[in-house]
């Protein structure tokens, strides 16, 4: 499937109000979701090599694997939506998104997770102080793992 229409229907799914979409061309399939997480429910038969072990490394990984950083009660856990390579800023040499210590707002840039050649935004869903950054710059970072821990 060509990319350029991949990224037509990303568009479409962010323009509409619907949560996934799933299109089939010949024995090529594919599906966009919201809602990343739920695209790894899927049976293990069902899903991909690739989903599989994800999966796999994700429900094995601890929580604090990255940074030993024990979260509190009111702590927040990001955690990768995706399997990609975790970037810090937009660009080498740039200014990162977040420090340690940041204040930062619903909706704000994090960081970039880079996955067959796109690079995806990861956003924040909660407003509170950056504590701890679990990932390295241009290290790969795994479905479920965490990111950052926001108080």
């Amino acid at each position: 499937m060509d990319i350029r229409k991949v990224k037509k229907l990303i568009e479409l799914l962010e323009e509409s109000g619907i949560s996934e979409l799933e299109i089939s061309e010949g024995e090529e399939s594919v599906r966009i979701s919201r809602h990343p997480r739920m695209a790894m429910q899927a049976p293990m038969g069902m899903a991909s090599p690739m989903m599989q072990a994800a999966a796999v490394t994700a429900a094995a990984m601890p929580a604090t694997a990255a940074g030993e950083h024990k979260p509190q009660k009111d702590d927040y856990t990001v955690t990768s939506p995706m399997v990609g390579t975790y970037y810090s800023a937009a660009s080498p040499g740039a200014k990162s998104f977040v420090e340690i210590g940041s204040e930062i707002k619903v909706g704000q840039i994090l960081c970039i997770i880079e996955a067959m050649k796109m690079m995806n935004q990861i956003e924040s869903d909660k407003a509170g102080r950056v504590t701890a950054i679990l990932a390295k710059n241009g290290e790969p970072v795994e479905f479920g793992q965490p990111l950052f821990i926001i108080e």
